[in-house]
């Protein structure tokens, strides 16, 4: 099927999200053969993008908008996938197998695809609605921390030191500007490293002039005008800066699903074939909550560009009456100055450490055990550990010596 696609009112499969897991599911069922028509619905107003160079390479003026797009614009009606942008979904009908979007158009379906992600968590603080105030989920977000940067902003705060928030640091510490990093939590990365991760880069982002503060809330964003003008931080200290970036998380784009009767509490349930509780309708991605055979069958959610492009597939291949459960070894990346982090397996419910390498030579892997079995890997600049270590996991190998595993001259595909 190719050729220009119209604009129609129903569709076999109705894709909502098009981000990478809605992207991912429509190239896949055409690459599984189906002839139907299919339709992905987005908020964005442009094509189909990745999301991670948000924060690191688009931001940083490395990449351009075109560089960071899935497929050329021209990809989607050649392969006669119908892309209805600029559109939320506002109700779903089930029974009647149709969704009403934000513009008030119903559309129908065979089956529904659920792709929407998630949306990043909101500041509930005095001051919060200042301009100036800035969240990373889409283009728009970064363009408009791009046009402030432009206009003379150079003193930021950002709230949150998670991923996106130190990657956005490290880019904006890059552009010239000063930057202090507010934290919560004890430490940084908390919620997916372990603590020598963690001092790693807190010791790295201050190497690189970046005041980062941890065990640190924020009470207030003053403003002078409707504009930005200093953080008010829980000990009073009052912070100064021409913007601030907000990076506390997200919250699952799941509520028409929820509101039309779907099963979820954190996100949307699925099972083993991304199946939501309502008949044809499937969600992948960041917001589906399902048994993870990598964190002990416990129900989690994924945020990775990996688990949303695999969940993708599993739901193609079910729909053309080929199932495979999912089983994908979770797998992270974050850049940061001249740093690669590359994350394999999930750390969750670790209990013992083995430090493989020297942190001060920039290059270096922590291995997180439990039981005395490896079950992930965190790798700085050690590209050869990471694609080993993911071969160990992915066998589900059972206990090794610390020992060998802490010995750099063993390569780690010795010890499978």
């Amino acid at each position: 099927m190719t050729g220009h696609v119209t604009s129609s009112s129903t569709a076999d499969v109705v894709i909502i999200g098009t981000g990478h897991g809605g992207a991912q599911a429509a190239i896949a069922l055409r690459q599984h053969g189906l002839e139907g028509t299919v339709m992905m619905i987005g908020r964005d107003q442009v094509p189909p993008y990745e999301r991670p160079p948000l924060s690191k390479e688009y931001l940083a003026g490395d990449k351009t908008f075109e560089r960071i797009m899935i497929r050329p614009e021209r990809f989607w009606a050649d392969k006669g996938i119908e892309l209805r942008l600029g559109c939320g979904v506002s109700e779903i009908d089930w029974m009647a197998h149709t969704v009403t979007l934000s513009d008030g158009s119903t559309i129908g379906y065979r089956k529904l695809i659920w792709a929407g992600g998630a949306d990043p968590r909101r500041l509930g603080l005095p001051g919060a609605n200042l301009k100036g105030i800035h969240y990373v989920r889409d283009k728009r977000d970064a363009d408009a921390m791009m046009a402030a940067l432009e206009a003379g902003a150079r003193r930021a705060v950002v709230i949150g030191g998670g991923y996106i928030g130190l990657e956005a640091a490290a880019v904006l510490r890059k552009l010239g500007c000063e930057v202090t990093v507010l934290e919560m939590q004890d430490r940084v990365l908390a919620r997916v490293a372990g603590e020598e991760m963690s001092r790693f880069f807190e010791a790295e982002h201050r190497r690189q002039g970046v005041d980062i503060q941890v065990s640190q809330g924020v009470s207030e964003i003053l403003g002078e005008g409707n504009s930005v003008k200093a953080v008010k931080l829980d000990n009073g200290d009052i912070v100064e800066c021409d913007m601030v970036i907000v990076g506390i998380g997200i919250v699952p784009a799941v509520a028409p699903l929820i509101a039309a009767g779907a099963a979820g509490s954190n996100g949307v349930d699925v099972d083993v074939f991304c199946r939501t509780t309502l008949d044809d309708i499937y969600a992948i991605g960041d917001c589906a909550a399902h048994a993870n055979p990598f964190a002990d069958s416990a129900v989690i959610r994924l945020e990775s560009v990996q688990n949303a492009n695999d969940m993708a597939k599993v739901v193609a291949k079910a729909i053309m009456g080929d199932k495979e459960p999912y089983h994908a070894l979770p797998w992270f990346w974050s850049n940061q100055y001249d740093l690669k982090l590359q994350t394999a397996g999930l750390s969750v419910g670790y209990d013992t450490t083995v430090l493989r390498g020297n942190p001060e030579d920039r290059k270096f892997t922590v291995v997180y055990m439990k039981d005395g079995r490896p079950i992930a890997f965190d790798c700085v600049n050690t590209m050869k550990d990471y694609v080993q270590g993911r071969k160990l996991l992915e066998n589900e190998v059972g206990k090794i010596d610390p020992d060998l595993l802490a010995d750099t001259e063993i390569p780690l595909k010795e010890l499978m």
